[in-house]
């Protein structure tokens, strides 16, 4: 193995890699965002809104800015009446969705589906 920062055994035993990753897709909401940009490609705010059942709109504002500061998500704002803004995977994001899909095939395997667990609401699986 080569040997850098994270072969030493005191990072090893803090998996600081995993670390840093949990900061920037942790939160409630972050997994299913990078989901639903990365399922149709472009995602407006509002299309966001109804599709996470439950966000606030300062929430997924909030969850969106982060993502962005993180660069996971691009925001392009279009200057038109009203203002349009449109969300799109960045390349780091892209590099994430490999992942996205391996948790989706996960969980409809391993988890049991109940009446309170949305549905994949028409996506196809990828």
């Amino acid at each position: 193995m080569v040997q850098n920062k994270f072969t030493d055994e005191s990072q090893v035993a803090r998996c600081e890699s995993m670390a840093r990753l949990q900061s920037v897709i942790g939160g409630k909401w972050k997994i299913l965002i990078l989901w639903y940009i990365h399922a149709y490609e472009v995602q407006r705010f509002g299309e966001l809104m109804r599709r996470l059942d439950g966000i606030s709109q300062s929430t997924l504002t909030k969850q969106l800015r982060e993502l962005e500061a993180d660069g996971l998500i691009h925001r392009e704002i279009y200057r038109e009446i009203p203002p349009k803004v449109e969300y799109t995977l960045t390349e780091a994001g892209q590099g994430f969705a490999p992942i996205l899909n391996d948790m989706l095939l996960w969980s409809q395997s391993a988890l049991p589906a109940s009446a309170d667990t949305p549905t994949s609401g028409g996506i196809a699986t990828f």
